[in-house]
């Protein structure tokens, strides 16, 4: 038997294996094994939409779900909407660690040389008040961009079904990043959603000069330093903590296709699950 550290991960979709990927490759790099297990909420998504008490209580469910099936040794809320409304009251209700994820706006104003930021995200987190609030606390000597987009949650859960994406969306969707003059176009933008960074190959193929910047290992560092401080991990035995285990609330993708992509993201080994929360 070996300690592996476990972590959950919450999302409405597929987006939030983002944050999965540079947990693994961070892990990788450490020579450190980890567990993920990964809840795709898609019966309720995408969350942007959902009531704020709807959406508490559903977070509720699942979180009490997961603990009792695998007790993790921490949490990641893998969505800005869930993040930013929900963690005080999760960290509060439940005995284990809370990570959320909010738009990397903070280090896109370091990184620009322009003070020419775009961010561009879901069109719920684009025009909330924590995102105005994060661009009024770093980012207020730069001019933001804001574009927001559902096309390209689509075309995210298209590429990991293993279907084929429209290069043509995500130009279009990109228009409002270009101008005819040079000075006024945007030298790094912020990727708001964690479905986004699964693209980023695409969005470097149409905007091939921009640097884009995501949480994803501004989220993994954070874990691993929070995995540091734990005196150890839940017990597993050396087969079973290899498998990562995948769960949807409403449909499952084709195991074949879905498990390929996966493994491409760093989670090598894996078991999908249909499990209705009530």
């Amino acid at each position: 038997m070996v300690n592996i550290p476990s972590i959950l991960v919450i999302d409405s979709g597929v987006g939030g294996l983002s944050i999965c990927q540079s947990i693994m490759s961070t892990s990788e790099a450490n020579e450190q094994n980890l567990q993920i297990i990964y809840f795709a909420d898609d019966a309720f998504s995408p969350y942007g939409l959902l009531e704020e008490l709807e959406l508490e209580k559903r977070l509720e469910s699942i979180v009490s779900s997961m603990l009792v099936l695998h007790q993790p040794d921490l949490v990641i809320l893998a969505c800005n909407t869930v993040s930013t409304l929900l963690l005080p009251q999760l960290r509060a209700q439940f005995d284990v660690p809370f990570v959320g994820v909010v738009p990397a706006i903070k280090p896109a104003a370091k990184k620009t040389l322009t003070n020419r930021i775009g961010l561009l995200a879901t069109p719920a987190t684009v025009c909330r008040a924590y995102t105005d609030a994060l661009i009024s606390d770093y980012a207020a000597e730069c001019e933001v961009i804001r574009v927001g987009s559902n096309e390209l949650v689509t075309q995210a859960e298209a590429l990991l079904a293993g279907e084929k994406i429209s290069l043509n969306v995500i130009e279009t969707v990109l228009e409002p990043f270009i101008s005819e003059d040079i000075a006024l176009e945007v030298d790094t933008i912020v990727l708001g959603c964690t479905h986004f960074p699964l693209l980023k190959q695409q969005l470097q193929e149409v905007l091939p000069n921009v640097s884009w910047v995501d949480s994803g290992e501004a989220i993994a560092k954070r874990v691993h330093d929070l995995l540091g401080q734990m005196s150890h991990g839940h017990t597993h035995s050396s087969d079973a903590s290899l498998v990562h285990q995948i769960y949807f609330s409403e449909s499952l993708p084709d195991q074949f296709t879905f498990k390929s992509a996966l493994a491409e993201l760093g989670i090598k080994d894996s078991k999908l699950h249909l499990l209705n929360i009530s």
